[in-house]
């Protein structure tokens, strides 16, 4: 917010009539987006739909009466419920609600809406929620990006829990990926609420055939490259939640970029998210914070797909190294894993490995990846990726939307479908198609849908070796396939952040998803190269994926990011309101709760130092 445009809005809107000001100023915004706010819907419990903290902690989702036709609020419960458990650590002693954030009810209005960035083919979910208790003074908006590919919900315990009980309004997106999944040669979408039906303006309309059974999701298959405008995606959604609080609060109104507050904040491609707009033009964004950002800038950083593909093929091998066999993920059983002995000696018969034996071959597979910049803390949490099969997943995925490609054409041979109890593709029943709106996260597999691999070499321990290899030569060639994903990528760069905006960037030193070296502190670095100085919090004993800390094994090995979003959020508005001065840069030496005969010592203070 420009403090002194602010000053003068408010002074003419003082000389004026005060309704006519208001009124004046909603037609004008609406002029200027051209786009009519739906009404919004009044619920009494924004964050949680009424769950609480014992709801969201119930390993069983909230109950749909009729399966096969969910009614919206079911859907926007089951949403909730879902996409809480997929951030944030809700386990006893985890710390939220102990030692950082809430989930006291916050009544209010929510709208929804969809927009659609110029030249897309699809468009994207926006959302907005206005508390009853705004703060009219403070006039604050938080934008937040979900995280990965999840659905609109995707930020809710990141800025939902942080702005609403302050009084903020927060705007959502899901930047054109999210859980409107489609299965193709079907007439059904989805509607703006979640439900699956003839939409007459459909979140998602996939092409493709519908020849096979075959899945789209967004993310991957809208042919839009959505990562390419994710920065706008943010903008746009922040356009929006000003239009909402022209709506709800006309009184209040006019509800500007001059004179509201405008904090934008996300989680990994959310906080790619926040980073791409940080460097868009204009002063229209007051402040920023980004954790574990997926952001591609600096020549020293590198794109995801190129770490990722290089892990799915070499990581399996290099956890074999002695070093890991303390890590409980590398060893599942207790035991190496046969599939990947058998990636070992596969890539050392191409002559890819050196070693006659498969210590030696790992050995050589641990080697390659330190010397590419993979620290020993980001070889260990990988274990957890590489357990989960998300390399996979992640790397088949964003080939193909870095490529257009549809959901039936999907590069080296992948697809995603529903398989029958002989693990042949089919066509999902409609209670599962119902639930993926609700249910998912963003990406198959899972939730009904797998991974179909045409490449797979049946007769081998090791199948997923020759597609990954054609994913990577991707990355590595030179053909018009490779040079087609090469320009979807450098389409996702990330810009200098505007000179003199505030921004704080928070990173797990430990992070095996994206690591922090080709990310965050690439970009940092970056950043300070160009003249800009962005406070960054490098976490100690951190990895990506809060929500699995409630795994005994991983809570007594890493401490929670999210206290630090917090944190980060809580120093921004500081600045931003009172003129703080913004906290200094900081490696943050934290300590992993203690692990006994009892169980884990619950999170303290102690264990996640303020920096």
């Amino acid at each position: 917010m420009n403090t002194k445009r602010f000053q003068r809005a408010a002074i003419l809107c003082a000389m004026l009539a005060l309704a006519s000001c208001a009124t004046d100023a909603v037609r004008q915004s609406r002029k200027d987006t051209a786009m009519s706010i739906p009404a919004g819907i009044h619920h009494a419990d924004l964050l949680s739909a009424g769950l609480g903290l014992d709801g969201l902690r119930s390993m069983t989702p909230p109950v749909i009466a009729n399966p096969a036709a969910p009614t919206a609020e079911e859907l926007r419960r089951r949403a909730l419920w879902t996409n809480w458990r997929g951030i944030a650590d809700l386990s006893p002693g985890g710390g939220f609600t102990e030692i950082y954030g809430s989930l006291a009810a916050v009544a209010g209005r929510e709208y929804h809406a969809l927009r659609t960035i110029d030249g897309a083919r699809q468009p994207h979910r926006v959302m907005a929620q206005v508390p009853d208790g705004f703060d009219a003074k403070a006039r604050c908006l938080v934008v937040a990006v979900s995280s990965g590919s999840r659905g609109v919900y995707g930020a809710i315990a990141l800025a939902g829990a942080w702005g609403l009980p302050r009084g903020c309004a927060v705007a959502y997106t899901d930047k054109g990926a999210g859980s409107d999944w489609i299965e193709l040669g079907s007439s059904e979408r989805h509607a703006i609420d979640g439900r699956l039906g003839a939409a007459a303006q459909p979140a998602f309309d996939p092409a493709g055939s519908g020849a096979q059974p075959r899945v789209a999701f967004k993310h991957a298959h809208s042919q839009d490259n959505p990562e390419a405008d994710w920065g706008r995606h943010l903008q746009q959604a922040a356009q929006f939640g000003l239009d909402a609080l022209n709506e709800a609060l006309p009184q209040q109104a006019p509800f500007t970029f001059d004179n509201t507050r405008i904090i934008a904040t996300g989680l990994s491609n959310g906080g790619a998210s926040v980073l791409r707009a940080a460097g868009m033009q204009g002063d229209w964004l007051d402040g920023a914070v980004a954790i574990a950002a997926n952001t591609f800038a600096a020549e020293d950083g590198r794109p995801a797909f190129d770490y990722a593909t290089e892990a799915a093929i070499l990581m399996p091998c290099a956890l074999l190294h002695p070093r890991f066999d303390g890590v409980a993920l590398a060893r599942p059983g207790g035991n190496k894993s046969p599939s990947a002995i058998a990636r070992c000696a596969r890539l050392h018969a191409q002559g890819l490995l050196a070693g006659a034996s498969v210590e030696a071959q790992a050995e050589d597979a641990y080697a390659r990846l330190r010397a590419s910049g993979w620290s020993d803390g980001a070889l260990e949490a990988g274990a957890i990726s590489t357990g989960f099969d998300l390399w996979r997943a992640i790397a088949a995925a964003y080939a193909s939307a870095y490529t257009r490609a549809t959901a039936d054409a999907m590069p080296c041979g992948y697809a995603f479908a529903a398989l029958d109890d002989k693990g042949q593709p089919t066509r999902a029943s409609l209670e599962l198609r119902a639930s993926w709106w609700a249910d998912s996260s963003g990406i198959p597999p899972g939730y009904g849908v797998s991974l179909i691999d045409s490449m797979a070499d049946g007769e081998s321990e090791d199948p997923a070796l020759p597609a990954l290899q054609c994913l990577r030569a991707l990355w590595t060639g030179d053909d018009a396939k490779a040079q087609s994903l090469h320009a979807g990528i450098e389409a996702t760069r990330a810009s200098v952040p505007r000179a003199g905006l505030p921004l704080i960037v928070i990173h797990g030193a430990d992070d095996g998803l994206i690591p922090e070296a080709f990310s965050s502190g690439a970009y940092v670095r970056w950043a300070r190269e160009h003249g800009r100085e962005p406070t960054y919090w490098r976490i100690s004993n951190a990895q990506h994926f809060d929500a699995f800390l409630g795994l005994p094994m991983l809570a007594s090995r890493y401490v929670p990011l999210m206290p630090y979003a917090w944190r980060a959020l809580d120093a921004m508005w500081a600045h931003l309101e009172s003129g703080a001065p913004l906290p200094a840069s900081a490696e943050v030496d934290t300590t992993p709760r203690k692990a006994s005969a009892s169980g884990i010592a619950p999170l303290s203070l102690d264990n996640v130092p303020v920096p």
